[in-house]
């Protein structure tokens, strides 16, 4: 595995350079994020990861050990160059300390894939203000600061770049993460036009519910029978999507909020 540090098209000998994918959010093996991450390393990137396990703590999966380790050894072998950065998207100065992490590891960013999230269930009576105030700092603001840096640093060629976030419609007993993430949608959305001068497109994915772990048993049969395919979602079918758009055939769909949820009712 080798790692380039250089804006350069080629690397030593004439091959051609792999472009670099900063994916947020990979934090356990099972999740969207890691798929995501092998689906694009896969097909040539190279792989800028974040991961934050104090989140993990936090929930009931609980933090998954050895998780990063597992994931750059799944990444390297096929074939990318890594970088894992343990990032807090809480804290409005790592946006910016991800991609210079990113660019002095790998290179410079050509795609931007936004799986991070805060998600803790509550409702109208029961969310508290702290609560709600984080899931928008994660959900929101972060994704916001995220696109920024991208905007100011990207240098790649007109219609390379890529701008992907994943998004949820579920609000009832769980408003803050589905409030939040009704603004993620709409800042991502802006970008398609407010960076259309780089050529960059931005998309929105609603997977639906894929049990990375946290499903129950009632959550599932429910998902099951309201899906007409009869199955729930992976994180492959969502890696899937996010590759085609990465890829230079999916550079004509731009400014969409795409469902890919199987049918979902």
């Amino acid at each position: 595995m080798t790692t380039t540090t250089d804006q350069d098209p080629t690397v030593p000998g004439g091959a051609p350079a792999r472009p670099v994918a900063l994916i947020t959010g990979v934090g356990r093996t099972a999740g969207i994020g890691a798929g995501i991450a092998r689906r694009l390393a896969a097909s040539g990137w190279d792989v800028a990861f974040t991961c934050w396990t104090p989140y993990d703590d936090r929930m009931t999966w609980g933090r998954e050990a050895g998780a990063t380790a597992a994931i750059i050894a799944d990444l390297d072998g096929r074939g990318a160059s890594t970088a894992a950065i343990e990032a807090d998207l809480a804290d409005p100065e790592t946006p910016a300390r991800v991609f210079e992490e990113a660019e002095r590891r790998l290179g410079g960013v050509t795609a931007l894939v936004m799986c991070h999230c805060e998600s803790v269930d509550s409702g109208l009576l029961d969310t508290t203000v702290e609560s709600f105030d984080r899931h928008f700092a994660v959900n929101a603001r972060a994704t916001w600061l995220l696109i920024r840096e991208f905007g100011r640093r990207f240098a790649g060629s007109a219609g390379a770049g890529r701008i992907i976030a994943l998004t949820s419609d579920h609000t009832v007993g769980n408003l803050p993460y589905g409030a939040s993430k009704g603004a993620l949608d709409r800042i991502t959305l802006a970008a398609a036009h407010e960076l259309a001068g780089l050529g960059v497109t931005a998309n929105v994915i609603n997977p639906g519910p894929v049990d990375t772990g946290w499903m129950t048993e009632d959550v599932r049969e429910h998902c099951l029978r309201a899906t007409p395919l009869g199955r729930l979602g992976t994180p492959r079918d969502t890696a899937h999507l996010v590759d085609f758009l990465c890829s230079a055939q999916g550079g004509w769909i731009n400014g969409q909020l795409l469902m890919s949820n199987g049918g979902l009712a």
